[in-house]
C-alpha cells in the first residue's frame, strides 16, 4: 500500500501574521494546499499525507535571497504505509 507524503518547508525568516503565526503553520498550509489540489484532481484522499517542517530541514544554508528561495518548497515522497 502506497501513500504520497507532501512535505511543506519554509525559509528561516520568522513569520508572525494572523494567518500564519509561525513557520510551522505556513509550511503545513503549503502542504495542505497541495493535498487539496491532488484530491481535486482525483488522487484518493486516503493515500495522501500532509506534513509541515517549518524552517528545520533547509536545502541551502545561508541567508542570501537564493538560499532562502530554495528553502521555500514542497517535496513529494512516495512511501508505504
Amino acid at each position: 500500500e502506497w501513500a504520497l507524503q507532501v512535505d511543506g518547508h519554509t525559509d528561516t525568516r520568522p513569520i508572525a501574521s494572523s494567518q500564519f503565526p509561525s513557520n510551522w503553520e505556513l509550511s503545513t498550509a503549503r502542504a495542505s494546499s497541495v493535498v487539496k489540489y491532488l484530491i481535486s484532481r482525483g488522487v484518493p484522499a486516503d493515500r495522501l499525507v500532509a506534513a509541515g517542517y517549518g524552517e528545520f530541514r533547509p536545502l541551502e544554508a545561508g541567508t542570501t535571497d537564493e538560499a532562502l528561495q530554495k528553502n521555500r518548497r514542497i517535496e513529494l515522497k512516495l512511501t508505504n504505509r
